[in-house]
């Protein structure tokens, strides 16, 4: 059997009210498909009720912490599991973020900008989509520019909003100028399996925009964005394959909030490939 390597990078619980399946059932699901550990990074809760029916309550956040607890006690020796967080970025949210970051040990600290939210399109979207399309670019930069995340998760999402308006050529200067102000601060990107199941089927973020990455150096991180046990480590194969064509050598994770890597040839072996 190849030795475990890959860890579940995002992954999510019931308590973000769109998600199904225990903890220990996301951990079984990742010792079965050979990975060495998963982190749990569910929707954090956010002030004022923003986006509050995808996304933990400010008062289920300890049991969360508990949760995870718990599935990493039953799994020990057979599966690292480890708490993180997924949260969201719009500008205003960091005092709210620190505080909330600082309540636990987070391993893995995923930045996100989610276009599709209610409350943020509300406060945002002008009727413009490209117009949208650029405001995202711009605070999914932000969000790295802040230094509250390890890693920006399916970092073109806002392309699944309105396809028929997506226009990558169009968009791409500001893609561009997005990752050159990524790259300075150190954030990594996210490699989200879970693209190949929205309006624009392909992995997030697209092959183009992932050789834009490599060419700046940007470190990317593999997740599932599991919402069920059964898509825990789902598309790994194919995503390692696409950045192996892509050009990168290594595949990254994060472990008490440090990056740490594998080289993309032994994490190929590690899947059987």
């Amino acid at each position: 059997m190849p030795t475990p390597l890959l860890y579940e990078s995002h992954s999510h619980t019931p308590l973000c009210r769109h998600a199904v399946g225990s903890p220990s059932d996301y951990a079984a699901v990742a010792e079965a498909k050979g990975l060495k550990g998963i982190i749990f990074t569910c929707h954090c809760p956010l002030p004022d009720g923003f986006s509050a029916s995808v996304r933990m309550h400010p008062d289920d956040y300890d049991r969360y912490v508990e949760l995870v607890a718990a599935a990493r006690a039953e799994f020990a020796g057979r599966v690292d599991v480890r708490l993180g967080l997924e949260s969201d970025y719009y500008p205003g949210v960091e005092p709210w973020l620190e505080r909330l970051h600082a309540r636990a040990p987070l391993h893995h600290v995923l930045g996100s900008v989610h276009p599709q939210v209610p409350d943020y399109r509300r406060q945002y979207f002008n009727g413009n989509w490209f117009d949208y399309q650029r405001l995202y670019f711009d605070h999914l930069a932000r969000s790295a520019e802040t230094r509250l995340y390890d890693t920006l998760a399916h970092p073109d999402l806002i392309k699944n909003e309105a396809p028929a308006e997506w226009n990558f050529a169009r968009i791409r200067p500001d893609i561009e100028r997005a990752l050159d102000r990524i790259a300075a601060t150190g954030v990594a990107m996210e490699l989200n399996t879970s693209g190949v199941n929205k309006a624009i089927s392909e992995i997030n973020p697209s092959p183009t925009m992932l050789r834009m990455i490599r060419e700046r150096g940007i470190p990317v991180v593999l997740g599932a964005d599991a919402h069920r046990p059964e898509r825990v480590g789902d598309g790994y194969l194919p995503a390692l394959n696409l950045l192996q064509q892509a050009g990168f050598a290594e595949i990254s994770y994060f472990l008490d909030r440090k990056r740490r890597t594998i080289p993309l040839a032994a994490a190929i072996g590690s899947l059987g490939g």
